[in-house]
């Protein structure tokens, strides 16, 4: 089982203002025990070959895989054009995919924006619509698409359409089984989104391709009733807080057990390092540790 990390903490550094380049973060992850570095679309500067060589360089000498991008394409928009130009571009993110991480890795793909407009039956539609629409291209370039029961990316207005459960599985189902699509499994996402982690993983596990680990867990005093709003979703409350994996809300023994249980042998990329690098070191630790009583091994 291979580990890799996502530099949660320096999200809006790498990707907003820039204050932070992708070249200084993989040098700073040297410090870390991963295997690979999880990108994300919005961290590149330039889709030339050239920047994109440059990047995949950076990775090869500091020793990592690229095993994940991350990308948010929002394909509930109304507009039928919008939606064309939302599978064009991700079309050209699945291409970087392929050059940086290679054949087998996982191009993360999400549902869109929650509009207030969008029932579920027309979400749906367009969303499956499009993924089918890229499935073809995931084939050719031997690579895998990974719906992730996502919240909502931070440069959005809307939370995730397919946030809850039950809409995430309506819209999973409306994917026939394909070799190159499956489920990019987030547990912290099922707990944001108000619904059981574990009862999520029950239904998904066959189809996850990959998996997100960080953890939660609740400020002292609060509750996870009040911090639910009237449609399930719980924001990112100050009081619903991000650290150590294996120290919060989520059962990780129980998770392993489930993948482990359903032949999983995918990436395991740990979302953290919000209150620094020392916490996600102690997070990659305890996950190799967890692979290797489930898995046999953490290589």
């Amino acid at each position: 089982m291979k580990l890799a990390a996502y530099p949660k903490a320096f999200e809006q550094q790498i990707a907003g203002d820039r204050s932070l380049s992708l070249f200084r973060w993989i040098e700073m992850a040297r410090s870390l025990d991963a295997d690979g570095l999880e990108l994300y679309d919005g961290f590149l500067e330039s889709f030339d070959s050239a920047y994109l060589d440059s990047v995949g360089d950076a990775l090869e000498r500091a020793g990592f895989a690229m095993p994940m991008m991350c990308c948010s394409p929002n394909f509930t928009v109304p507009d039928a054009d919008g939606r064309a130009r939302a599978v064009e571009r991700h079309t050209e993110v699945m291409r970087v995919t392929r050059r940086l991480g290679g054949p087998g890795s996982v191009c993360r793909v999400l549902s869109g924006q929650r509009y207030p407009d969008v029932d579920l039956s027309q979400g749906v539609e367009r969303v499956a619509g499009c993924i089918q629409a890229l499935l073809p291209v995931a084939e050719e370039l031997d690579i895998v698409l990974g719906l992730e029961n996502h919240y909502k990316d931070g440069f959005w207005e809307y939370p995730e359409f397919a946030q809850k459960m039950d809409v995430f599985l309506e819209l999973l189902s409306a994917i026939p089984d394909h070799p190159h699509f499956g489920v990019q499994y987030d547990p912290s996402n099922a707990i944001v989104a108000g619904d059981d982690p574990l009862d999520l993983l029950r239904a998904v596990a066959p189809r996850v391709v990959s998996m997100h680990a960080s953890d939660r867990w609740l400020a002292d005093g609060a509750t996870l009733e009040e911090l639910r709003q009237s449609d399930g979703t719980i924001g990112y409350s100050p009081n619903l807080r991000h650290g150590v994996t294996g120290k919060g809300m989520n059962d990780y023994p129980a998770i392993m057990q489930i993948l482990a249980g359903n032949g999983y042998r995918g990436w395991i990329s740990i979302e953290d390092g919000v209150n620094g690098l020392d916490e996600m070191q102690e997070s990659l630790i305890f996950l190799r540790n967890l692979c290797d009583i489930h898995f046999g091994d953490s290589a």
